[in-house]
């Protein structure tokens, strides 16, 4: 660390780990849990509201397929909302302060989850477009907690362990996952045997319990729980050391918040605080920042807006391809209710296998192998495994090869989370400086969804039919979209064992590095 640095940021640098950096990542990860768990479950029930609302809309093929349009909507709402809120909490978190508006993202995601179990109207429409408009604003909360957890976990933690703990919070994204399934798997299962009904036969799959309704709105309201046991302590929370002394200027307060968290004595030293702002006073994309950090900038946002092309298309088609793959039934062959069970149990299956682990893979091995390296592993991994897929899908679609085939598909989730799902969060939360690196990882993460939304609104509607051949060209397409995203990861650079101001050059070093460059061509000048 430079000499020159603060002592409350030298201090945050080398603190021992201790129980709050723990309590930290559950605070701020209990966001991300509630985050996958909410975009997620809605997979697990679209295809009851097909049955559910649009029954005109099924046949005897293929019961329980919404419209094309209708679930484009109800998939990709949340999705626009996320963005939306990336960008505004993202902004308010440099303008404002982390902790300021940390508990108003929970707020909405509370109230929102709530509100989406209990969607209205006089019409299948009506209560769809109500379900649309309030899991926009649960998008909006979710995408606020992305530049907020990733900044808040950057600025607590020390530079040794710091990757590993912006890991373990996103890693709580897998949590969310597996609940989503579990808590699906459930609920269907407990209205099925209230039923207490017979075997349906074929003949009968096309009809809908008459408490099905309640299925989905009891899924999507217990999104609100986790939530709601973690907002008392996230308003607890200090603001940032980093945020309090170089952005709002008081060294005082900052040397008081983090030497009470850390429980040591850190000196103020507020006459130090005139270089940090001098050394971090040139506004977002100006011709100071394109040059220190565009390169990194576009790296970070090309990085993750290719990779959520991939992962959400795995995500959102996955109940598709379930049943090609003999994980479940056809829909022909089950009821309402027990295809809601058999979707929620194969993605339960896939995500305690491939997606789960992947995460605390990079938790145990980001501080040995390294932001880069984890990243490019995981885009050259999983499109090889993608390319597999699309090319074998023929062979593979068949029952004797189903497990091979889920071999291989929960690989591509492994090594998205053991890759650039988790990297590509972990790395703008350290690679921009602090006066606008909650702005700058909200941009990321807003390229992040747009991505995610072409695959709602162009690779999920493409399949939206479980045809093979469409699902063997989108994986295709998809493991060429990864390898784009292998030769963007070249953008940015590794990270570990550095402190934030030395990534970012607030310490000083960028402009003495510049100056003797500047020199070195003064002189060689002068001696031609």
């Amino acid at each position: 660390m430079a000499s020159n640095n603060l002592s409350v940021l030298e201090a945050l640098d080398t603190a021992r780990t201790q129980w709050y950096h723990a309590k930290a990542i559950v605070i701020a990860g209990m966001g991300f849990f509630t985050d996958a768990y909410d975009l997620v479950c809605i997979s697990t029930v679209s295809k009851l509201l097909g049955r559910l609302y649009f029954p005109d809309h099924m046949d005897d093929k293929n019961p329980g397929k919404l419209p094309t349009d209708v679930n484009n909507m109800v998939i990709g709402v949340a999705l626009v909302g996320t963005l939306s809120g990336q960008l505004v909490f993202g902004w308010l978190g440099d303008k404002l302060g982390r902790k300021k508006v940390y508990g108003i993202t929970l707020l909405f995601m509370m109230i929102c989850a709530i509100c989406s179990g209990l969607s209205f109207g006089y019409s299948a429409k009506a209560v769809i477009r109500t379900l649309c408009f309030f899991r926009f604003w649960l998008g909006f909360g979710i995408g606020g907690d992305y530049p907020l957890s990733a900044t808040i976990m950057s600025e607590y933690a020390n530079k040794r362990t710091r990757g590993a703990f912006i890991a373990a919070v996103f890693a709580m994204q897998g949590m969310g996952i597996i609940f989503a399934g579990l808590v699906s798997m459930i609920i269907s299962k407990i209205f099925l045997n209230a039923n207490k009904a017979p075997p349906y036969h074929v003949d009968h799959v096309l009809s809908t319990q008459p408490n099905a309704d309640y299925a989905w709105r009891i899924v999507l309201m217990l999104g609100a729980l986790p939530a709601l046991l973690t907002f008392y302590w996230r308003m607890k929370m200090p603001e940032t050391g980093r945020y309090t002394a170089i952005i709002e200027g008081n060294a005082k307060q900052a040397a008081s918040d983090m030497g009470r968290v850390l429980d040591i004595e850190i000196q103020e030293e507020q006459e130090k605080l005139a270089m940090f702002k001098s050394n971090n006073d040139y506004p977002l994309l100006s011709d100071k920042f394109i040059q220190r950090h565009g390169r990194h900038l576009i790296g970070t946002m090309t990085t993750w807006f290719l990779l959520d092309i991939a992962f959400y298309s795995q995500n959102l088609t996955q109940k598709d391809i379930f049943p090609v793959m003999g994980l479940t039934k056809k829909p022909i062959e089950v009821n309402a209710l027990e295809e809601m069970f058999e979707i929620s149990r194969a993605m339960f299956v896939i995500a305690m296998c491939g997606t789960f682990p992947g995460y605390w893979f990079t938790v145990a091995f980001i501080e040995r192998l390294g932001r880069f390296n984890i990243q490019l592993m995981g885009f050259f991994m999983m499109s090889v495994f993608m390319f597999i897929i699309g090319y074998k899908y023929e062979q593979l679609a068949t029952p004797e090869n189903r497990w091979l085939f889920a071999g291989l598909y929960g690989l591509t989730f492994f090594f998205a989370n053991f890759g650039p799902n988790s990297t590509t969060f972990v790395l703008p939360a350290e690679l921009f400086p602090t006066r606008v690196r909650s702005t700058c990882h909200a941009m990321s993460a807003a390229a992040g969804k747009a991505g995610a939304m072409v695959s709602a609104f162009g690779i999920q509607k493409y399949t939206l039919h479980g045809e093979k051949d469409k699902i063997r060209t989108a994986m295709i397409i998809l493991a060429v979209t990864n390898m784009l995203g292998f030769f963007c990861t070249f953008l940015v650079t590794e990270t570990k064992g550095r402190s934030l101001e030395e990534i970012s050059g607030e310490d000083g070093s960028k402009d003495k590095a510049e100056a003797e460059m500047s020199n070195r061509g003064t002189r060689q000048v002068q001696e031609s």
